[in-house]
């Protein structure tokens, strides 16, 4: 009976293109799922197994986000070897698609190295004389990533877009109630504020205050408040955290999740419970084990945070 289901689900689909009164012939499909169906995520996800296949069998680590495929690898100083599987895995990762009635996108196929300047260059270098480009920024999920994960472009981005509107809200505020003043400031200014803010752990103070301004100026709109009143008790009026406070919450929220099974693997892979040599009264209370880093940009990473 699954069978039959899952067959009179696939087979027997045609499409055709209707404009105004006009409609072309009714042509058969081969292949695909119905665009916005809910079996087409979990079809589409079995189509695509074959490639973890290929970078498993390359060494290569990976994310996969319904059709955005990440793959990554860690490098030694003046050890570039693995770069050689990341293009044996691209190619045949190129391969396979091309069998499989796929297409692999050149152009929004991306290449960035993170690392300090003087081993980002070199590391760069190399990838240039095996054919790859490589870039300074790439955009993942919404994230904007530079070479050194300052995240300077990223906050940019969020403050000239929440400034925009809220530019637009200030306007409007005379003609709307309070309450959906409050919603449409978390829905455009907040939502942007704390999107995978996660990320932001560990960055300097000034690259945070920008995010602050940010919350601070949402703040004086929605409460008519004065650039001269001080910001602190109109922030705790309206219950909002400081930015700071915010990522703080959402980094103990990821840690909670993961520590009970909400999480996913690869966070709860980061994080190891504490177990003193000797016995103290540490043990048993659930804390975890700092990682060890060597670089300032350790320290900014989710498993040290």
């Amino acid at each position: 009976m699954v069978i039959k289901w899952f067959r009179s689900y696939l087979e027997g689909r045609g499409y055709y293109v209707s404009i105004g009164e006009h409609k072309s012939k009714w042509t058969s499909m081969t292949c695909g799922v119905p665009q916005g169906s809910i079996l087409a995520p979990l079809l589409f996800s079995l189509y695509m197994l074959p490639l973890s296949q290929i970078m498993r069998k390359n060494q290569i680590a990976y994310h996969s986000y319904a059709d955005d495929t990440q793959i990554y690898l860690a490098l030694s100083p003046n050890d570039y070897s693995p770069i050689d599987s990341l293009c044996q895995c691209i190619d045949e990762i190129n391969s396979w698609m091309c069998e499989n009635f796929l297409q692999l996108n050149k152009e929004k196929t991306e290449v960035i190295a993170f690392g300090n300047k003087d081993e980002v260059l070199k590391v760069n270098a190399y990838l240039d004389s095996r054919g790859l480009t490589t870039k300074n920024q790439v955009r993942n999920l919404g994230v904007i990533l530079e070479t050194d994960l300052s995240f300077s472009s990223h906050v940019k981005a969020v403050t000239k877009s929440a400034y925009y509107h809220l530019k637009n809200i200030a306007r409007i505020r005379g003609f709307v109630s309070s309450q959906d003043l409050e919603k449409l400031v978390h829905a455009f200014i907040t939502s942007r504020v704390d999107y995978c803010n996660g990320l932001l752990t560990g960055l300097p103070k000034k690259t945070i205050r920008q995010l602050q301004l940010i919350q601070n100026a949402a703040a004086r709109i929605l409460t008519r408040t004065r650039k001269s009143e001080h910001i602190t008790p109109v922030l705790r009026s309206l219950h909002w955290l400081p930015v700071i406070f915010r990522i703080d919450f959402k980094v103990l929220l990821l840690v909670y999740k993961s520590l009970n099974g909400l999480g996913p693997k690869y966070i709860a892979d980061m994080l190891t419970e504490y177990k003193p040599n000797r016995p103290l009264r540490s043990l048993g209370s659930s804390q975890l084990e700092i990682q060890r880093v060597h670089t300032k940009q350790g320290e900014c990473a989710f498993s040290y945070h």
